[in-house]
């Protein structure tokens, strides 16, 4: 995308199954670095930095934040989720973006659930997987075949 700004947002699980507490969030900056790495003109969006206190929300603030996350998911260029399990929120924002016509990367082993199998458009098995895709050329092939499809 020569000459425009792309948009990359990190989904990924938070909250998970967890009824009062965030996941670790540690998958996030090897994520990010390979991104920036790949994309380095890219403005990269992180949920988790934008709202660190987010189970702290009122349900006004949580319902306004949720909405807008569900409509970045959908104008990114381009969605990479970290799903190590099962995540109703990330499950969200890759159908939002798969929906609107974006890639959709997915990280985690989940490749036979219907979210992923069927809305991603490449899965690695593993944040490893990912940076080798990524510096290999994979992802940059992958978002540039997608961009063409939808162009078709």
């Amino acid at each position: 995308m020569p000459g425009t700004e792309m948009t990359i947002f990190l989904a990924g699980i938070i909250q998970g199954s967890l009824p009062d507490a965030i996941e670790s969030q540690d998958y996030r900056e090897p994520i990010l670095a390979a991104l920036q790495e790949t994309f380095p003109e890219a403005d990269l969006y992180d949920p988790i930095a934008e709202y660190p206190d987010s189970l702290s929300f009122d349900d006004a603030k949580a319902r306004s934040v949720f909405l807008d996350l569900m409509k970045r998911a959908a104008e990114a260029d381009l969605l990479v989720a970290y799903v190590p399990s099962a995540s109703m929120g990330t499950a969200i924002e890759i159908w939002e973006a798969y929906h609107a016509g974006k890639p959709v990367v997915v990280i985690g082993p989940l490749k036979l659930n219907w979210v992923i199998r069927f809305c991603a458009d490449h899965t690695c098995e593993n944040i490893d997987d990912f940076v080798e895709f990524a510096k290999g050329g994979g992802l940059k092939q992958l978002v540039k075949d997608k961009a063409e499809r939808c162009m078709q």
